[in-house]
């Protein structure tokens, strides 16, 4: 784990519109961070805590909440939270969603989140009001189907990863093809090449250069159509879709390693698809490559 100044973790990893939850009791209540996003002016965040007290407060009171996900609102020495009432009652500073939970709802809910899950079931909803005041609480048959889920998911993600590798393959073939067809048009020029000095590891240079370029510019061009793809979808995302818990900001990790991957395979399968053909063009005969043009 990487320690980094708090104001460096904040400006990192909370963007507008993300979820955040600062957890923490009496003396761990984390004010530091949230006094942080407030400093950085951050907005449209979705705040989820057990107990908001008064850091929450603060942090809704300076504009930067757009919703909050809590169990019991108010503070134990302090008594109701008046910004956060403000919010509710008359959205000012900025009008504020709330989600009602229980406090075990809210544990339950971060230990789903933890393992990956959609949900949490626990029986604590059943008999209280907070099921007809609140939508997203909703109830479920037992399905006895976990073990069948799993299966499923499982069979989903190794059928996209047999038609990825079947794509590549597909692809290398590809290139390897039009590369022939180039090196065969292209006799006359290796002729040249090969007539006035060039050696057999300069014509299999240009050749493996001209498919790392194209692999480059090919990867860029893919790299911009995912980066446009995954920002329309969460913009389409942000607008259409109901917001839920731990709805996230963004559907799509735009991490630069995997952009560097996705160019770096790109690049790789191209220069893997013109190895032939370079190897071809490279034991051309400069006498017969001019002779057969």
């Amino acid at each position: 784990m990487k320690l980094v100044p708090l104001s460096e973790a904040i400006g990192r990893h909370v963007r507008d519109g993300a979820c955040v939850a600062l957890e923490g009791f009496t003396h761990l209540i984390p004010f530091a961070a949230g006094h942080e996003i407030i400093r950085q002016g951050k907005r449209d965040l979705h705040l989820v805590r057990m107990t908001p007290d008064l850091v929450y407060d603060q942090m809704i009171g300076m504009g930067c909440a757009r919703r909050l996900t809590f169990s019991w609102g108010g503070n134990p020495g302090v008594g109701s939270l008046h910004r956060l009432r403000d919010a509710v009652e008359h959205g000012w500073p900025a009008p504020l969603e709330i989600d009602e939970h229980t406090h075990a709802g809210i544990a339950a809910a971060f230990c789903a989140g933890a393992a990956g899950l959609p949900f949490a079931m626990l029986r604590g909803y059943l008999g209280t009001d907070l099921v007809a005041e609140n939508p997203r609480i909703r109830s479920v048959e037992c399905p006895y189907s976990g073990e069948r889920f799993a299966t499923v998911v499982f069979v989903i993600r190794l059928l996209f990863l047999i038609i990825s590798v079947a794509i590549l393959v597909i692809a290398v073939i590809n290139i390897g093809h039009n590369f022939f067809i180039q090196v065969s048009e292209r006799r006359r020029e290796i002729g040249i090449m090969r007539a006035v000095g060039a050696t057999e590891g300069d014509v299999q240079l240009i050749v493996l250069g001209e498919a790392a370029v194209i692999g480059i510019v090919g990867g860029l061009l893919g790299i911009g159509l995912a980066l446009g793809i995954g920002l329309a979808w969460n913009t389409y995302a942000a607008a259409n879709i109901p917001r839920f818990p731990f709805k996230p900001s963004s559907w799509f990790e735009f991490k630069t390693w995997i952009w560097a991957s996705a160019l770096g395979f790109s690049t790789l399968f191209c220069i893997l698809g013109g190895y032939l053909p370079a190897r071809r063009a490279a034991k051309m005969e400069p006498a017969q490559a001019l002779a057969q043009n």
